[in-house]
């Protein structure tokens, strides 16, 4: 291994929020003269945004041998990410077999790896896609058409790499950390068979309104034209190692050992709750309202609630019945402050105008339901976004407890005037004065959000 690293190429790529200039730094400073030459297709603005917020850490320095490249403006594919996406692939096409491919990954990073196959172009591959979207396509369906359309996506940037090794470094965004969906898997073999996309797109009636360069591409795919199928790219998992560095599980999990560091007791729910923020709210304070009744006096049908919203907010049974049951042994055992956690990406619907984000819009309903007359549990409950950044806003999230409604009211705040207007952020900086806003600044890294409520022992319940 040593003799492939001193001889090795490292090509960074990497999308979202700020963290692939960290990553590619940081690599830069452990391997050194290693190092030979690389590649980062980065946010368009995001170096400047970093050394605005004095976050020159994450910034290579001046002699750096990494080239940074930037694009996808406003987080969609342009000609300067297209081009990002031509040399990323002409350095990996000059690799050997005594180079080391280092590549790094966060989802999100489609728009920054745009390549579509020739003669088509970005333009129309963009069109198809979003007709597909506008169709009602799932978002499986939507990447088995884009890995199809792509020379990189779907296993084809490691396939250009060999015979050089491949280790790609992942963060991941997506729930459930599947690799072929963060940024499309460029170093992961797609499975899709070509008469699949001939499929999707017969489904939606667009198999013959395709431009005629798609339909260049494309024929190899289709049996019925009798020409020769489309065969999958070779296999790639010989010369490639994909490891996933960062998710919501490792931060859930990293939280917890420091929860327990701090005295309290962690219960991890799920990594995976998503849904709309109004279910998700309901599960918080539906479980928070469980942990306050004494044991013999826990109505039945609490816990079916529970359960029953199981499926809206992606969150299994199983991991429900074992955060009930833990929450159940703490009551008898008396082990102090629980600490509840959770992770995912829940969903707003929007019918404002305001600012905010979900993680302060969940704060806030979850503080509606702490605040009902049913709950007097002594809850505080926080939700923020690993990377730092919650919607349009300089919070990541924010904190809330059983008193918000009271003290909403006792400063004149209507909070379903702002939770109407999506307008969270201007609440929780109007609500003694920002204090329960979450500012940690930029992290450098993006895995989702995550959700942490502390549960006073039972002794200190007020039960009512």
């Amino acid at each position: 291994m040593a003799q492939i690293i001193a001889l090795s190429r490292f090509l960074h790529l990497q999308h979202p929020l700020r963290a692939v200039l960290g990553m590619a730094a940081e690599v830069e400073r452990i391997v050194g003269d290693h190092l030979i030459k690389g590649v980062i297709s980065v946010p368009h603005g995001i170096q400047k945004t970093l050394h605005n917020h004095g976050k020159e850490n994450m910034l290579l320095e001046n002699n750096s041998r990494i080239t940074v490249m930037e694009g996808a403006k406003n987080n969609l594919p342009d000609a300067d990410a297209q081009k990002s996406a031509e040399c990323i692939r002409e350095l990996a096409s000059g690799l050997t077999e005594k180079d080391l491919l280092l590549v790094l990954i966060s989802g999100g990073g489609s728009a920054l790896l745009p390549a579509p196959a020739p003669p088509m172009s970005l333009q129309e591959k963009q069109d198809v896609t979003r007709k597909l979207a506008a169709a009602g396509a799932t978002i499986q369906e939507l990447n088995t058409v884009r890995r199809a359309l792509s020379l990189l996506k779907g296993g084809s940037l490691a396939q250009c790499a060999k015979p050089a090794q491949v280790v790609a470094l992942i963060l991941s965004d997506v729930i459930g950390d599947p690799l072929d969906l963060i940024a499309s898997g460029p170093t992961v073999r797609s499975d899709f068979k070509p008469e699949e996309v001939w499929a999707i797109l017969d489904r939606y009636k667009l198999s013959y309104s395709l431009p005629s360069s798609m339909n260049e591409v494309l024929s190899k795919a289709r049996p019925h034209y009798g020409s020769q199928v489309q065969e999958q790219p070779e296999e790639v998992q010989d010369h490639v190692l994909n490891v996933v560095i960062g998710s919501n599980t490792i931060a859930l999990e990293c939280a917890s050992r420091k929860a327990v560091e701090l005295g309290l007791r962690p219960i991890i729910l799920s990594p995976g709750v998503c849904g709309d923020v109004h279910s998700v709210a309901r599960l918080y304070g539906l479980l928070s309202r469980f942990a306050c009744f004494p044991e013999k006096e826990t109505p039945p049908e609490l816990a079916a609630e529970i359960l029953q919203l199981g499926p809206e907010v992606g969150v299994e049974s199983w991991d429900l019945c074992r955060t009930i049951n833990m929450l159940v042994e703490e009551r008898k055992e008396d082990w102090g402050v629980t600490c509840l956690l959770a992770g995912g990406e829940p969903t707003v619907q929007l019918t404002g105008k305001g600012r905010g984000g979900r993680n302060q819009e969940l704060a806030l309903r979850v503080g509606l339901e702490l605040s009902s007359d049913e709950v007097k549990s002594g809850a505080v409950f926080l939700s923020g976004g690993t990377d730092g950044q919650d919607g349009p806003t300089e919070a990541a999230g924010a904190l809330t407890d059983g008193e918000l409604m009271k003290e909403a009211m006792s400063q004149g705040l209507d909070i379903d005037g702002f939770l109407t207007n999506n307008d969270s952020f201007t609440f929780f900086s109007q609500l003694s004065e920002g204090q329960w806003l979450l500012k940690p600044g930029l992290t450098g890294t993006n895995v989702m959000d995550v959700h942490a409520m502390l549960l006073p022992p039972s002794p200190q319940r007020d039960f009512q």
